[in-house]
């Protein structure tokens, strides 16, 4: 399909980015800070929240429609000639319309696992490895090393690797195809992150590596996990070519003004507070549960959740159960039917005194708003679930944007 088009892939420098959590954050973050530095920056991810735009994304702000059904348009011939899967004909549309609109740049994020994903077709500058966590074990396997290797899938002869992951164990998974394929291997340290401060407003910390030495660094990314997140994210930019690496000031303003909504994302409205995280896999789960208790949000806490079945949200759900004081478990209109859990049966297989069950999603979301009262609803369990909930409650994922001004064109 790209080829047809011209090969718009090879027309920008990427940056490649994958791992099981964290993956979206770093990408949002390393976009940002590219932004920030003047350069005209491209930015796919997904799954989207409300609106497919929300996928690609130049200059910090969701592609326009126009330029998005252009490149759909010039695709579609070899579309139907080729019946590509959904995230393979988005991941072609989404290179073209990068390509079209002129990004001197662009920051990918992996759809799911690395060797076989759709995205593996450039050759970035960088290659980032958040960390390895279960999840999609359908498709990459049941453990933990198994799913490190298709992830290391995306690491390419002689480009520089980051990763972050904390086990050595996983970690040697990663260098060891490094080494095969004569790619730099770099470590971030989770001593290079420290002061950790974590509050409504976001996360501050000190960031100590080169060529930056020691930074002061605030995201408006909420939990602690987010200064890692962001330490890989200016890691992986220290180390592109010369003309495109930022340099301390674009950093810092870069991590301070980005924008990823959906995670751990607190909105105070006139009918309370709401905090909304996508989280959907475990480990997202323990992160999410870490970050309420070091928050001071209003009392009580009501779990608004839904979970795709495909999910294990038998060892999700214990730990959101604890953190909270009521919880309400729902559907969301948007999960597609295959992969749809019933809340009912699931709520018999792991009880809890202060849950039940409404089905119509926007009975619940009512329901948990009149649950925590003066309190706050923690939505959760899913991008469907958080995604829904931003359109019934008319909250747009990224309204305009006061910060910076579109970067130039052209550097």
């Amino acid at each position: 399909m790209l080829a047809a088009a011209g090969n718009p892939h090879r027309r920008y420098p990427t940056i490649h980015i994958g791992g099981t959590n964290g993956k979206g954050s770093v990408a949002s973050t390393a976009a940002s800070i590219l932004r920030a530095a003047g350069l005209r920056t491209g930015l796919y991810t997904s799954p989207h929240l409300c609106d497919f735009a929300e996928r690609i994304q130049i200059d910090g702000a969701p592609v326009e429609r126009d330029a998005l059904l252009a490149a759909a348009r010039r695709l579609w011939p070899v579309v139907q000639r080729e019946a590509p899967s959904f995230f393979e004909a988005t991941t072609a549309i989404a290179f073209l319309a990068l390509a079209e609109v002129g990004v001197l740049v662009a920051v990918v994020e992996v759809g799911l696992g690395g060797r076989l994903d759709s995205t593996n077709v450039i050759t970035p500058d960088v290659c980032v490895l958040t960390n390895v966590a279960m999840d999609h074990a359908q498709y990459l396997g049941n453990t933990l090393e198994s799913i490190a290797r298709e992830k290391a899938g995306i690491i390419k002869p002689g480009v520089p690797v980051v990763t972050g992951e904390p086990d050595p164990v996983l970690r040697d998974v990663f260098r060891r195809r490094a080494e095969e394929l004569g790619a730099p291997f770099h470590v971030v340290p989770a001593a290079s992150v420290s002061d950790i401060s974590v509050d409504e407003s976001g996360t501050r910390f000190i960031y100590a590596a080169e060529p930056f030495g020691e930074l002061a660094l605030h995201t408006p990314l909420i939990g602690a996990h987010q200064a890692m997140n962001a330490a890989v994210a200016v890691r992986a930019l220290s180390l592109l070519p010369e003309s495109r690496r930022p340099d301390a000031a674009a950093v810092q303003r870069g991590v301070r003004t980005v924008r990823w909504p959906g995670r751990v994302q607190i909105v105070r409205r006139s009918d309370g507070v709401w905090l909304f995280d996508a989280a959907h896999n475990p480990a997202g789960i323990d992160s999410l549960v870490a970050v309420l208790g070091q928050l001071s949000l209003p009392e009580p806490l009501v779990l608004l959740i839904g979970v795709m079945g495909d999910k294990e949200w038998q060892q999700m759900l214990p730990a959101l159960f604890r953190a909270t004081d009521r919880a309400v478990l729902t559907t969301p209109y948007s999960a597609p039917d295959g992969r749809r859990w019933d809340p009912a049966a699931v709520l018999h297989q792991v009880p809890s005194a202060g849950a039940e069950v409404v089905a119509d999603f926007s009975r619940a979301l009512a329901r948990a708003r009149e649950l925590a009262g003066p309190g706050a609803v923690v939505v959760t369990g899913s991008f469907h679930t958080v995604g829904d909930a931003f359109l019934e409650l008319g909250i747009q994922p990224f309204p305009p944007d006061p910060g910076l001004p579109p970067a130039a064109a052209a550097v």
